[in-house]
């Protein structure tokens, strides 16, 4: 019996994003299309795959196990694809980035990396939330965290130390002692691993009064709120690099401690280090950085 190698990629592109919608859009062809392709290939092997709910499809328990055993050969016929196709065919980089990172430290670099590989089209997925590798067509993410990650490649990037910082109108550098900070407003980022309590505590010190805090969910407008002059951040001197280099912010401790965040890591599937976009990127990032850290 012939085997039905349509049909099992309409099958794998409806597993991979959930939806027969989006299957047709990546795959190229109409949503009754992938219906009927995903049909011929439950009879051919004489079970379902899929419950249906309205537009809604939910793998059944063979259809999982069927998509986990066809899930990495897919992706190694994809990858073998793009690789015969040559460097002059066009590759689609689906990189998960957090938003203060992407916006901080990749885009206003970005240009570097497009220049150095212009056949690549990179769709940066500015979110923290960690991808489902099964169902989502994400290539690699670059995350906080301490780089054990079950069944992923991690590589780690760089470490971040987290300092006081504020503009020199706010408070001059070298001005102030730990023990005064917390006379001050205090800013931070709730996402960052390292928040003012935990400052403290690393540092020895018990604040003795209620901290005045201002509190965000982006580290960057936190930084920003530092940089007009609002009151003292903590962050990351990674993220707040620009801003320390051009001067708008300023550790205002004569005596900084050496407190560090957990590191930010490159994670991806094994498989996947074998797509060349995807060496691609992960080498620019470390070229990146070690520049950044020079």
């Amino acid at each position: 019996m012939t085997l039905p190698l349509r049909a099992i990629v309409a099958f794998h592109a409806t597993a991979r994003t959930g939806s027969m919608l989006r299957a047709s859009q990546a795959i190229g062809v109409t949503p009754s299309a992938v219906s009927q392709q995903i049909q011929i290939l439950e009879n051919h092997v004489g079970t379902r795959l899929f419950s249906r709910a309205g537009r809604k499809v939910v793998l059944t328990e063979a259809g999982e196990r069927y998509f986990g055993m066809i899930h990495d050969e897919i992706e190694r016929i994809e990858s073998a694809t793009d690789y015969l196709r040559g460097h002059h065919a066009i590759t689609v980089l689906n990189v998960r980035i957090s938003p203060t990172f992407a916006t901080k430290c990749i885009v206003p670099r970005l240009s570097e990396f497009l220049d150095a590989w212009p056949n690549i089209e990179l769709r940066l997925d500015a979110t923290n939330d960690p991808p489902d590798y099964s169902r989502e067509h994400i290539d690699l993410e670059v995350r906080h965290g301490e780089g054990v990650l079950t069944g992923l490649y991690t590589e780690k990037i760089i470490d971040e130390r987290m300092l006081p910082l504020c503009s020199p109108e706010y408070a001059a550098a070298g001005s102030l002692a730990v023990e005064e900070l917390e006379q001050h407003r205090l800013i931070h980022s709730v996402k960052n691993l390292v928040q003012w309590p935990h400052w403290f505590e690393k540092v020895g010190h018990q604040p003795q009064r209620r901290l005045d805090r201002v509190l965000f969910d982006r580290a960057y407008m936190s930084i920003e709120m530092a940089v007009q002059g609002a009151g003292i951040a903590l962050e990351s001197d990674v993220i707040a690099a620009r801003e320390i280099r051009d001067g708008r912010l300023v550790c205002p401790l004569a005596d900084v401690p050496e407190v560090w965040q957990t590191s930010l890591w490159i994670a991806c599937p094994h498989s996947h280090l074998r797509q060349h976009k995807v060496q691609s990127f992960i080498l620019w990032m470390k070229s990146l950085f070690r520049h950044s850290s020079s």
